[in-house]
């Protein structure tokens, strides 16, 4: 019996991966040479956990040995689910933000990362501090990827150089494969269909201040609109990917599907009028207060509102690979008899069950109800 333990583990030891440097180019196409697999990752932006967890599903903080504090503020139920199957993350090193310049170097040297990963966001506040030089000298690199810029150009991309570092190239595919194809569910069927195209307003956290209106041009959630057969009402009026709609703009288009996004941020605006949405969270009172914001006089008498054509979406669909699923939910919106059978919930739950550790809770949209 000794023998055959002996032969088995002799059999699988030459299996196990060994580091080795490996080049990859990032999203920004820069070339940057890697010690893979990694083991020891900072994540520039805690909200990375998105596409680590879809790499990682039986324990995605393994790799990490620091992260910025921003999940437990931008997506606190999120990270609440996370801390109770992880507790061990409340002792990881945090770090501030590049951009606000609280991003301590020295403190991510002296944690030895194989490498630290950065949102393209940051790329001109990291290069005013001299960041990736900085972190040269000592043989650190850092790998630029994005799910926020320009997501539909440079997901699959960021997935795949991930995948790569952390030896998880299947795993990576076969995500990107179902992406694909959910997406495809939606660009399939409306290529073939005779529809017209609704006009929508997004407004980017609605009522997280007192300023209307934040949205987007014709990347991220604009994308989505279009993808999902809309036409969107800042393409025209963004010349980025962010930027702000006049009040005025928004009476004048008259649009016939507003669209907010939404999420828990009570810790940077405590009790503020936005819509707030995450796993498990009381839709009736996200629904109160979406209903609050169709009275602010942008929006009090579009033909959204009077036909009831009013939701809500979480707001991190904007900077995650999750994409696909928000691009089903507002089909169905625009489109409802074309994609009846199209349940954004049970694609989001399916996501869940293959890909991330946590189970699924709904809570990550809410719609009015036309007004009588």
């Amino acid at each position: 019996m000794a023998v055959a333990v002996t032969l088995a583990v002799s059999l699988v030891a030459p299996l196990v991966a060994r580091a080795e440097t490996v080049k990859v180019t990032d999203v920004l196409g820069r070339e940057v040479e890697v010690k893979a697999p990694v083991e020891r990752i900072i994540l520039g932006e805690g909200r990375q956990i998105y596409f680590v967890a879809t790499l990682d599903k039986d324990d995605p903080f393994k790799r990490i040995v620091g992260w910025r504090d921003d999940l437990p503020k931008a997506d606190p139920d999120n990270y609440k689910a996370y801390l109770a199957r992880y507790p061990d993350i409340a002792k990881l090193p945090t770090f501030g933000g590049m951009k606000e310049g609280s991003f301590d170097v020295e403190q991510a040297i002296a944690l030895k990362p194989d490498v630290l990963f950065m949102n393209i966001e940051s790329k001109v506040a990291s290069d005013e501090a001299k960041l990736i030089e900085k972190l040269a000298a000592v043989g650190i690199p850092v790998v630029y990827v994005d799910f926020r810029e320009r997501p539909f150009e440079n997901t699959e991309p960021s997935m795949r150089l991930i995948g790569k570092l952390f030896g998880e190239e299947e795993k990576a595919e076969e995500f990107i494969a179902f992406r694909a194809a959910e997406i495809a569910r939606i660009t399939d069927r409306l290529k073939g269909a005779k529809v017209d195209q609704p006009l929508v307003m997004i407004e980017r956290a609605g009522g997280y201040s007192d300023d209307c209106c934040m949205s987007f041009g014709r990347e991220n959630f604009g994308k989505m609109v279009e993808i999902a057969g809309g036409r969107n009402l800042a393409a025209d009026l963004i010349p980025g990917t962010f930027g702000v709609v006049n009040p005025e703009q928004i009476v004048a288009a008259n649009p016939d599907v507003v669209i907010v996004t939404g999420g828990n941020w009570d810790a940077y605006v405590p009790g503020g009028a936005w819509v707030g949405l995450g796993p498990g969270t009381d839709l009736a009172e996200a629904r109160r207060k979406l209903a609050n914001l169709t009275q602010r006089p942008a929006f009090a008498h579009t033909a959204a509102v009077g036909n009831g054509r009013v939701h809500a979406i979480w707001h991190q669909f904007y900077n995650s690979p999750y994409q696909f699923v928000a691009i089903q939910a507002i089909a169905g919106w625009l489109h409802p008899d074309l994609f009846k059978d199209v349940d954004a919930d049970a694609t989001l739950k399916t996501l869940h069950e293959r890909f991330l550790p946590l189970p699924y809770k709904p809570g990550y949209w809410v719609s009015l109800e036309k007004v009588q």
